[in-house]
């Protein structure tokens, strides 16, 4: 994954699950990602601390790519591009 602020692509659209706990975070992701184009990037923020693996591991199964993770004083913030 880039570091922050290496070449990371704009989000085409945000997903906030602050105050949203397991399996929530994952639910709506994964509802919300068909909203965007093949190759578009979905940022989610989240504040559940089990969002880190849960999202990561989505991804991976999902065939989208996670660009990046990063750790806000408030949570999370990834940015996934759709895969399909």
């Amino acid at each position: 994954m880039p570091e922050k602020g290496e070449g990371i692509p704009r989000p085409t659209k945000t997903l906030d699950c602050i105050g949203l706990y397991c399996p929530e975070p994952v639910f709506r992701t994964r509802e919300e990602i068909s909203s965007v184009l093949v190759g578009q990037v979905l940022e989610i923020l989240a504040d559940d601390p089990a969002s880190e693996s849960d999202i990561r591991s989505w991804a991976k199964h999902a065939g989208h790519e996670l660009i990046s993770i990063e750790k806000l004083p408030e949570g999370f913030r990834f940015l996934v591009k759709r895969g399909k």
